[in-house]
Parts: structure tokens; sequence; C-alpha cells
């Protein structure tokens, strides 16, 4: 069973040519069809992945250029689109059909072969291709820590294009020894705060800057303002499409912001991704009626298209995260002298103040691994530069991603506020 394993992934880039190039994007293109054509026939019929294979896989075979067993995984990558929608359904959300834009395709033992020599064939809509991994030159790196270790057997994987490369997560996993607790909320995470200077930063340092959306809600109150007072039925009418526009606009601003979160998660193949609890963000922030609306729409539409992904999104308490130093644990008023600016006054560290809290925030989800009974604390939090455990053990990512000042934190002092 899958909770008997302990799952890990190395992210690699790949080394292609122009002709591997073409195929891998034609077979991720038909990857997308095939999810989708599986999705539009078993949405409001079945979400089992014993019924969808059957009731889908012969139109996915006619429709697209999959293989067999990539039409297989289409189908089973349907299913699980669909069950995370009828979970969101019973907790009384909205749910619509899922949707796959993504540019990623999904791998197993049988299209994907990992070689003795540091390369992988993948199966294309044509052929197999075979590839160099670009694996760091010392022996004891990221990668090799599992593709050397017998313990550690290849399981399903996900290959990623991203401005022009292509990036394998390649899945192992491992057998769980009898200390270890079974569970499935354990993994890496991605740390998300929401403010107002910047709308969405992430523990990985990407900022989806705010001030757009805000000059242009405070463009919109003044103009509905206007036109309230006025009060004639034409000044009605000029309202109602005001808002309308409004609301398409602010909505278009949310779903790149969530489009960009998600690409993220899955840039640094992160199994959660965690926002600081939003019940008390309007206070928080100063925010206005329409900013925390906005909050809870773009945590939602993170939800649902993490959904589509396999990843969890969570919620955490906020106390704290703005004022407590991601690199030392020293929490204080006057570590946050400004709105952008973070100065910790007892190590003296400096970072942005929204960046310094989603490392907090992911950071929190992740010590919840050390305190739950349903869990082995076996997480880690996603940086730009690598991956992070509570215990500070620090794991880089490959080649391809930039380094990052501040991105290992020195273990927390006992007494510490969390």
């Amino acid at each position: 069973m899958a909770d008997d394993y302990v799952r890990r992934t190395a992210i690699t880039r790949l080394e292609v040519t122009d002709e591997q190039c073409n195929l891998l994007e034609e077979t991720i293109s038909e990857w997308k069809r095939g999810c989708q054509l599986a999705t539009d026939i078993a949405w409001g019929k079945c979400n089992a992945k014993s019924d969808i294979q059957p009731l889908a896989y012969d139109d996915v075979r006619e429709h697209t250029d999959l293989g067999s067993q990539h039409a297989i995984l289409a189908t089973h990558q349907a299913a699980q689109a669909i069950t995370g929608c009828i979970e969101r359904r019973s907790k009384g959300k909205t749910v619509s059909k899922p949707t796959f834009t993504a540019p990623t395709v999904k791998y197993d033992t049988r299209t994907m072969t990992l070689f003795d020599d540091d390369t992988v064939s993948l199966a294309t809509t044509e052929s197999r291709i075979r590839c160099d991994l670009a694996l760091p030159d010392a022996d004891d790196g990221y990668q090799q820590q599992y593709i050397d270790a017998d313990e550690w057997s290849v399981t399903e994987s996900t290959l990623t294009a991203r401005d022009g490369d292509y990036f394998l997560h390649i899945g192992f996993r491992r057998h769980k020894t009898d200390t270890e607790r079974n569970t499935a909320e354990d993994g890496t995470v991605l740390g998300v705060d929401l403010g107002i200077e910047n709308l969405a930063v992430t523990s990985t340092a990407y900022f989806f800057s705010g001030r757009e959306l805000t000059h242009d809600l405070r463009e919109f109150e003044k103009v509905r303002a206007g036109l309230q007072q006025t009060g004639t039925r034409s000044a009605h009418r000029t309202l109602e499409q005001s808002s309308g526009r409004e609301l398409r606009y602010v909505r278009d601003v949310l779903h790149r912001a969530s489009n960009a979160l998600i690409s993220e998660a899955l840039r640094y193949d992160c199994d959660i991704i965690a926002f600081e609890d939003l019940t008390d963000i309007r206070d928080r922030t100063n925010a206005s009626w329409g900013h925390k609306w906005a909050f809870r729409t773009l945590y939602e539409q993170v939800e649902y298209k993490a959904e589509a992904e396999g990843t969890s999104v969570k919620e955490v308490g906020s106390a704290y995260t703005s004022q407590r130093c991601a690199e030392c644990g020293f929490t204080a008023d006057e570590n946050r002298p400004t709105r952008n600016d973070f100065r910790c006054l007892k190590c003296e560290s400096e970072a942005n103040a929204d960046y310094n809290a989603a490392k907090n925030i992911g950071m929190r989800y992740v010590r919840r691994g050390q305190q739950s009974s349903r869990r082995t604390g076996d997480s880690q939090l996603a940086l730009k530069s690598g991956a992070v455990t509570p215990n500070g053990e620090f794991t880089a990512h490959p080649q391809g991603f930039e380094a990052e000042l501040m991105d290992k934190p020195r273990p927390q002092r006992a007494g510490q506020r969390e």
C-alpha cells in the first residue's frame, strides 16, 4: 500500500536535442488533451480509477497520440482531479470541472527507465528518447542520495517544461521503518504570505506584486461611491456595469497569481502549499473588504488548481509570522520597522518582510509534523536554493536553481516564541 512508503523527489534538468524537445512538447500537449478528455467523459458520472479507465481509455487512445500506458495514466490523473473536487464539494465549497493547463506529463516505470550511466529513457507520442541527466559533478550530490541508494526505488515521476528547459521530477520511494507512522501530510512545503504591497510572496522568493490591484481597487471604489451618491436609475445601471468590470478584472489578476503559485510549487516539487489562517487577515493587513475577498478567492483558486496536480493546500496559525525572524527565531514587534523591511534585533539579519513571513508560515507547517501523531515529522521547507528541515538540515537544489542568502536558518533555540 502507498502508506507503507516514504516518498521523495529528485529534481533533475534534462539535456535534450532540438528533435527531442519537439517530441516532449508534443507529448505534453497530448497529455493535457488526454487528461481533459477523460475528465470530460467521467465528470458527473464516476471518480474512481477503476471506473474511469474502462470508461475513457478507448476515447483517449482514439483522439490523442498518447501510447497505451500514457492513456491509462491520463485516466488516473482525471480520477485524481475529480476526486479532489468531490472532497471539496463535501466541505460546502463551489467546484467546477477541472481543466489541465500545466506543462507537465506523468511517467511511471513502464514509460520511463533510469539507467546506471545517468541517462533516462522516456516514452513520447512517437518513440522513446534517451536523454542525459544534468547531474552535479559531486558523487554525493542532491540526486545521488536517491539514485545510488539501494533502499530507494524509482516510482511515478513528472516531467515539467519551464522557460525552454525540461525538469524531470524523479519520484523515489522506500519502505517505512517500524518507527515511522503512516501519514499523507508529510513532504516538501511551499510557504505563502499574502499582503497589500505584494499580493503573494513564497518561501522560494517568488513575488507577485499587489500594487496594480490595490490601485485599481481604490479607483473602482471611488467610482462606485460617486455613482451611489448620485442615486439615479442611470447611475445604478452604470454601477452594475462597473461592478461587473471590476469583478472580471480582479478575477483575472487572481487567476494569474494562482497559476504562478501553482507553477512555483511544481517547480520546487512541493507536496503542500501553506497559507496563514485568513480569518483575521483584514485586521492584520489593514486591507479593504475587496482585498479580503481577493485573499479568500486566491486561496480557493490555488486550492482548486492544486488538487488537479495532486498538491495539498493547508492553513497555519498567523501569530507572530510577521515579527518572528526566520533565521534565528527571535520575535519582537521592533523586528519590522516598516511594512516592507524586516531587521532582526538579535541576529541582525535583514530581509523583505513578506519573504521572511512566507518562510515562517511554511516552517510552521513543517514543525507541525514533529508534534502530530498523524505525521512522521519527515517534512522540509522549500527555499530558493534548496530545502531545509526543522533541525536545520539543508539540501541544495540541483544546478539551475539560484543560490540565495539567508536560505539556511539557524536551529531554533529553546524558549523562543513560535
